[in-house]
């Protein structure tokens, strides 16, 4: 088995030992990735570190926030991935009016017209994909926000009693306006802990922007190729959990954690001064799984504190709440986030002994 870093690895984080089928396949993926790349890029121009951020996400088994403005190929992106890799995809606009029901499904009174006898039938909702898009996800309110908790967290959904499993692999991905926050509902906190990535989408660079203006208004049909199915993603995404991890690794992540709890005692001066609420326990699972992806889709076997660091603004920038001071002074949670990896340094071995 390669060496992972310079210290010993824990068996709880390190998973089974891998196999050279396993080594295979996460050669596999950094090809898969390579080629799924080059198909999004026929219809998404640049963008490239977004389209890493969401696989990354993908095959770690986690869920994504998506924050841009108005006409940034949210909803393009996310149904290209969806082409490419083969999967069910559906999406939800969410609306002030829209109820649980409309998300999870509802059953109907049927009669049988053999018996005359009535009974309850289950309809599937849109939740039952694959890939599920709930564009602007705050315009609804919190009740029907929480009509996802239980599907992202269990990949099930209960509706009079019953309960039912969803389609494997499940992957959500939530949009949200900036600007817009008339007639907007903040998410709550325990759902947006659910989504193991904050991504935020900025303007295309000029070339870029040139390139979309010149290719969005000629006359062209673009053919997307599949690149994996669905068993071929749950397969990778069993993988990238076996993939080993060092102490070392795994307690810069737990630092990462501690250190933006104000009340830690490991906690920063600018931590205690600034933030109200840091990253909980999930936060670390989030950057080990991660850091996994991260190395898995790069083709690479070894994790390391780098593959942390690429993953830890998307995990941690939502799991932040700032003080009034810290909003005062303007320290958004993106650069206490900035901070913390100036500050952190990677674990000596006599840390996690």
């Amino acid at each position: 088995m390669p060496v992972v870093g310079s210290t010993k690895v824990n068996p709880l984080l390190a998973g089974a030992p891998a196999t050279t089928s396993d080594l295979e396949a996460i050669a596999r993926l950094g090809q898969a990735r390579q080629k799924l790349k080059e198909e999004i890029a026929k219809i998404i121009v640049g963008q490239e570190h977004i389209v890493d951020d969401l696989l990354t996400c993908l095959f770690a088994r986690g869920h994504c926030l998506m924050i841009g403005v108005p006409g940034l190929a949210k909803t393009l992106m996310v149904r290209t991935i969806a082409r490419a890799i083969d999967l069910e995809f559906n999406r939800i606009q969410f609306t002030p009016d829209l109820m649980p029901s409309d998300i999870t499904g509802t059953e109907i009174i049927e009669e049988d017209r053999s018996t005359g006898g009535r009974q309850f039938r289950f309809v599937k909702g849109p939740v039952f994909a694959n890939i599920l898009l709930a564009d602007e996800i705050n315009r609804t309110p919190p009740k029907t926000q929480a009509a996802l908790l239980q599907a992202m967290q269990e990949l099930q959904v209960t509706v009079g009693g019953r309960t039912y499993d969803l389609p494997r692999p499940f992957f959500v991905l939530a949009t949200q306006n900036p600007i817009e926050q008339e007639g907007t509902y903040p998410l709550p906190e325990a759902q947006l802990d659910r989504f193991m990535f904050d991504i935020r989408i900025s303007y295309p660079k000029p070339h870029e922007e040139l390139e979309i203006a010149k290719t969005t208004t000629a006359d062209l049909e673009i053919d997307v190729t599949k690149v994996l199915t669905g068993p071929q993603i749950q397969q990778l995404q069993q993988i990238v959990r076996r993939l080993p991890i060092s102490d070392h690794v795994g307690m810069y992540a737990v630092n990462l954690a501690r250190s933006s709890r104000p009340e830690d005692e490991i906690a920063p001066g600018f931590t205690k001064e600034f933030v109200s609420w840091g990253a909980g326990t999930r936060a670390v699972q989030y950057l080990v799984l991660g850091a996994k992806a991260r190395a898995a889709i790069a083709g690479e076997y070894n994790v390391t504190c780098a593959h942390v660091r690429a993953v830890a603004p998307l995990v941690l920038r939502h799991r932040i709440m700032t003080n009034f001071h810290g909003e005062a002074e303007g320290m958004t949670p993106e650069r206490i986030v900035k901070r913390l990896l100036e500050h952190v340094s990677e674990p000596r071995p006599e840390d996690y002994k």
